[in-house]
């Protein structure tokens, strides 16, 4: 038997409503969350378009081998990002014309295993042999109206076609659990100087990773209390009724002990290398995850807090190279320079229509609100209000007016008002071949006597 995917009927009118006009094809992205018993879809956004995409595209006659797989990959890509603790790709949807429905298949297949590939090169952790690694992807007629549901197992690569079941649900997504958390963070990542042929981006990458590790074996508190990991996560919790049956969401406060992350029972053994600079990430950070309210597991919910950490410490460096490439700034200039200070975007999110979980962005301090929204829209292909914006840490004070001035906080109560987060993550390049050969004289010394002393 197949999975079965629950949808929000939000998403079942979205795509009842694309018009093809003309096209031959219309696709797009797939949003939701898996579970081991059921897969749950909250979210549809086509992709948008390249301009000289159109014409060929017109053609009603027109086969998908014109589906351009690099510019899904990217929208893919981006749209990632976007998603909180959670939340993934759940595979794609392709709307089309009666005469084309057969031409479909094996594009989509080859489509969904790419868009995988992608967003995995660019994740500090990897899926654990219990997932579920089945992708969807759901193909609709736009004259007949005829649903065909498919799902592929993107780790087997000849893994064949297997048939779901696709079951529309309305407010699936109002009662679900959010989990908040913010970290302060303080990485420090040595630049080799004998890796001659690494970037700094993947420099970064590289000590990222290991700063992952600690984070995965970190211990984490949930409302102040160590839970058990397979134990129901609203065991304990009081449940309020509206009426006769309908429950209201919860939240919870997530804690990490960073004192903590560290396992005692692990050896490290020190090395020393030389190092032509290093990479300092330091500050606040502000995480958020979102698990579906059907009895959820600790286990689930301590996983997405984690992977939303993991995810935006590394889309903000991403981003922020890329900034650094767009406006030309040659990788050169910041390596030779004496010390360089970089303020990493701000995260901003906005909530889904008719639902408790909201999506992110990210903003730098010189990008309006206007900007953010229009990104949003450009990505998720649904309308959002700039009043929506919700700034989940505070600018920096030179650069707050920005959004402070034309974009409004709804809730008032929230956590980080009372208590706002400081400042952003820094991202600082400085030459430090002294301070490394000094650690190196001291870690040698230390050898000496240890062996002097042990014979």
């Amino acid at each position: 038997m197949g999975r079965t995917y629950i949808v929000e009927e939000s998403v079942g009118q979205y795509l009842s409503n694309i018009s093809l006009q003309g096209k031959a094809f219309v696709s797009g992205l797939l949003i939701g969350q898996c579970s081991s018993q059921k897969d749950y879809v909250i979210l549809a956004t086509r992709t948008p378009p390249k301009e000289e995409q159109n014409e060929n595209l017109k053609h009603p006659k027109a086969k998908l081998d014109n589906l351009d797989e690099e510019w899904a990959t990217e929208h893919a890509n981006q749209v990632s990002r976007m998603l909180p603790g959670g939340l993934l790709v759940l595979g794609v949807f392709i709307i089309t014309t009666l005469e084309v429905a057969n031409d479909f298949q094996n594009a989509l297949r080859r489509l969904i295993f790419a868009m995988e590939k992608s967003m995995n090169r660019k994740r500090l952790w990897n899926f654990t042999e219990e997932e579920i690694s089945e992708r969807v992807i759901l193909h609709i007629c736009s004259s007949t109206k005829k649903i065909s549901c498919r799902t592929y197992d993107v780790h087997d690569p000849k893994s064949s076609a297997r048939p779901a079941d696709w079951k529309y649900q309305s407010g699936l997504s109002t009662s679900w659990l959010s989990l908040d958390c913010t970290i302060h963070i303080d990485i420090h990542i040595p630049l080799s100087s004998t890796s001659v042929s690494y970037t700094l981006e993947k420099n970064t990458k590289n000590g990222l990773t290991r700063w992952a590790k600690q984070i995965e074996n970190g211990v984490y508190l949930i409302n102040g209390q160590v839970k058990d990991e397979d134990c129901d996560l609203l065991e304990g919790q009081k449940k309020s009724f509206r009426g006769n049956t309908q429950a209201t969401s919860h939240s919870f406060d997530v804690r990490v002990l960073t004192q903590l992350l560290l396992n005692s029972d692990h050896r490290s053994t020190a090395t020393v290398q030389i190092c032509s600079g290093s990479v300092n990430l330091k500050g606040s950070v502000k995480c958020r995850a979102y698990i579906h309210s059907n009895k959820p597991k600790v286990k689930d919910a301590m996983q997405a807090v984690k992977r939303d950490l993991l995810n935006t410490v590394a889309y903000r460096c991403e981003i922020l190279f890329e900034d650094l490439l767009l406006n030309e700034i040659p990788e050169k200039k910041v390596m030779n320079s004496e010390k360089e200070f970089y303020i990493l975007p701000h995260r901003v999110f906005v909530p889904i229509p008719g639902s408790t979980v909201k999506l992110c962005d990210y903003k730098f301090g010189d990008e309006s609100a206007e900007e953010i929204r229009d990104h949003f829209i450009e990505m998720l292909d649904h309308m959002i209000q700039i009043e929506d914006l919700e700034i989940a840490e505070e600018v920096n004070t030179a650069c707050m007016s920005s959004m402070n001035n034309e974009a409004s906080l709804e809730h008032k109560d929230d956590k980080q008002l009372e208590q706002p987060i400081k400042t952003t993550i820094m991202l600082k390049i400085r030459q430090n071949i002294g301070v490394i050969a000094a650690f190196a004289v001291a870690v040698l010394a230390a050898g000496i006597s240890f062996h002097y002393f042990s014979d």
